[in-house]
């Protein structure tokens, strides 16, 4: 009898140790679980494609610098739920207030937050890759392999890759594939190029790549956005009369050197079928991706009939325009005299 009761008071022990010690870690882990992200901004963690556990563990203590070690509590309540490395590749954002379980199972399911992709001011392929690929994983070079394939696939002619492409913001999984993301971008020009507006460059005597080509050029000649209208007419003005467009900006573009400040009678003898001084027409495609703003300036430009046009000498920004030559080369002698007082 007294073994026997020794014996249960041993198992009472033991079980009472056993709960106990339960209680001890559910305690544990729930103050690790409901600790609060003290940060008062958002904070972005990427987990690299390849990452381990050892990397997973450095970039969130580092990423989530907080007073109670909250980074070190999410990856260790992620390691408690079985998180994969593989899993958790992908962009999350950990946001003020939230608690180390919610931040641990955002990341233990891939549950992804979308990163913004946005371009403008871009000249080249290569300037539009850079920028996509700031907000994503892929690498430059991996966009624009991906914008060969698809474009070499609808025909598109190398100069007028930069016509596919209309500037706008995009949501994007930070992993997603370039070629996901090159497709959505290249739908999303499909999309903007409804049938009015292909209706509009069709009566003005452009095809959607050339009316694209001629707000590249617009946008390129003023920074006035009241004043692309005007621009846009004037060049449609020469096309239609058979006149060269002889469009400085071609000839900067012709050059490689966008960082010229005044072009000069060498460079408008640059051999290149951008060099609008010497070969008539659109150039082959566009000098940068034109804005939505540059290309409805083209679709819906100003009326006159103004084939001339030279910068103005007060430095406005704006330009004079004119009918005749021998106006033009009025202005364009005030505006030399105007160079000439500032020492250019």
């Amino acid at each position: 009898m007294e073994k026997t009761a020794a014996r249960r008071r041993a198992w009472i022990w033991a079980a009472a140790i056993i709960i106990c010690a339960i209680a001890c870690a559910g305690i544990f882990i729930a103050s690790m679980a409901f600790k609060r992200f003290d940060s008062a901004d958002n904070v972005r963690i990427y987990i690299p494609a390849g990452a381990t556990v050892d990397d997973i563990r450095i970039r969130l203590g580092s990423r989530l610098k907080a007073d109670n070690g909250f980074g070190e509590k999410v990856y260790r309540l992620w390691r408690m739920q079985n998180g994969k490395p593989g899993r958790a590749h992908g962009s999350y954002v950990v946001e003020p207030g939230m608690t180390a379980l919610q931040a641990s199972r955002m990341i233990k399911g891939g549950y992804q937050t979308p990163v913004k992709v946005t371009f403008n001011n871009v000249r080249t392929m290569q300037d539009l890759a850079e920028r996509v690929c700031r907000n994503i994983e892929a690498t430059p070079a991996q966009f624009l392999q991906a914008c060969d394939s698809l474009l070499k696939m609808k025909g598109v002619k190398p100069e007028n890759y930069t016509a596919m492409f209309v500037p706008d913001t995009h949501e994007f999984y930070w992993t997603a594939a370039p070629c996901t993301v090159a497709q959505r971008l290249i739908d999303a020009r499909e999309k903007y190029w409804n049938d009015e507006r292909r209706a509009a460059a069709q009566a003005l005597g452009l095809s959607p790549e050339q009316a694209a080509t001629l707000a590249s050029i617009v946008e390129e000649e003023t920074a006035k956005a009241d004043e692309r209208p005007k621009v846009a007419r004037l060049y449609i003005n020469r096309l239609q009369k058979g006149m060269l467009l002889q469009a400085d900006p071609t000839v900067k573009f012709a050059t490689g050197d966008f960082g010229l400040k005044r072009i000069l009678s060498a460079h408008l003898k640059t051999d290149s079928p951008y060099n609008t001084y010497i070969h008539a027409g659109l150039p082959p495609g566009p000098i940068r991706v034109a804005s939505k703003a540059g290309i409805e300036a083209v679709l819906h430009p100003a009326r006159h009939d103004y084939v001339y046009m030279c910068a103005k000498e007060d430095f406005s920004g704006y330009h004079n325009f004119a009918l005749t030559y021998d106006e033009h080369q009025a202005n364009a002698a005030r505006y030399r005299r105007a160079l000439r007082k500032i020492g250019l």
